[in-house]
């Protein structure tokens, strides 16, 4: 059996057992529920794109590609009117012309003119409530395991929304997901993330960045400042690989490079080593 079969084989085993575990385990609103949270909105439609249910499958599997991701934000800033030579900064013509067949396909793009095109559905003021649905899917997909997005609490001192929350093998997980690049990231950016963490006491925390470029340039030196700010004796960071950190024991950082399952599985396989602990 190749190394590729024997991986897609132990993912399927794993995402089995999660399934066991998930029936016969607490679910997620008894998760935050017993840490005294309610659940009042969570996945809002509003600047959500997404076809209609028959392409839902499809689209899903186009947005996995990084490419697809950063062509569609491009699509999104100039979703009045736009050509293709609009939307190729990080793609080709030819890669561009692609994209825009297969979303023409399933309904989110029209021609308009000769050489132009337009978002169907919009308003849409920026990609990152697709990229949270794209992430819930994942968790809930790729690794079987109870996910929501776009979540919002009622009652004092939760606030601002929580990307992503997830039950994994009975522990909860918190996401905070960035579509922006790392240069648009600001120091507030980092202690509302921590201070979220804070209100919700979750059993493990990744900070996701949706780009390839690299998080030890500025994102890292930014946690470290913040730690140091909030603590005398502030958590080590450590590359687990790649770009992908871990702040103490149960924090983590990654960005899109490889792929968001992969990076997912690496962090997970690091939070569960017993010996890490």
């Amino acid at each position: 059996m190749k190394e590729s079969e024997i991986i897609a084989k132990l993912r399927r085993e794993i995402k089995r057992l999660r399934s066991i575990i998930a029936t016969t385990s607490p679910d997620l609103h008894i998760l935050l529920k017993t840490r005294g949270l309610l659940i009042y909105k969570s996945q809002p439609d509003q600047d959500l794109l997404l076809p209609d249910t028959p392409h839902i499958d499809s689209f899903y599997r186009k947005l996995l590609h990084y490419s697809f991701r950063i062509f569609l934000r491009d699509v999104i800033k100039h979703q009045q009117q736009f050509s293709v030579s609009q939307v190729t900064r990080y793609t080709s013509p030819a890669k561009a012309e692609e994209y825009i067949d297969f979303l023409t396909d399933v309904g989110l793009l029209e021609k308009k003119g000769s050489d132009n095109f337009r978002l169907i559905r919009k308003p849409i003021r920026s990609f990152g409530s697709t990229l949270e649905w794209l992430l819930a899917e994942i968790f809930k997909r790729e690794l079987g395991v109870e996910a929501v997005w776009g979540v919002k609490f009622r009652g004092q001192g939760v606030g601002g929304d929580y990307d992503i929350l997830a039950k994994i093998n009975c522990s909860l997980l918190y996401m905070e997901i960035k579509s922006s690049p790392p240069k648009q990231m600001l120091p507030k950016h980092i202690a509302a993330f921590l201070d979220r963490i804070g209100d919700l006491h979750p059993h493990i925390s990744i900070f996701f960045m949706d780009t390839e470029l690299r998080m030890k340039d500025k994102i890292v030196p930014m946690f470290q400042e913040e730690l140091a700010r909030r603590n005398d004796h502030p958590p080590q960071i450590s590359r687990v690989e790649n770009e992908l950190f871990a702040v103490g024991s149960n924090l983590f950082i990654m960005n899109a490079a490889g792929t968001i399952r992969g990076n997912i599985e690496r962090i997970l396989m690091e939070y569960f080593n017993p010996d890490r602990h």
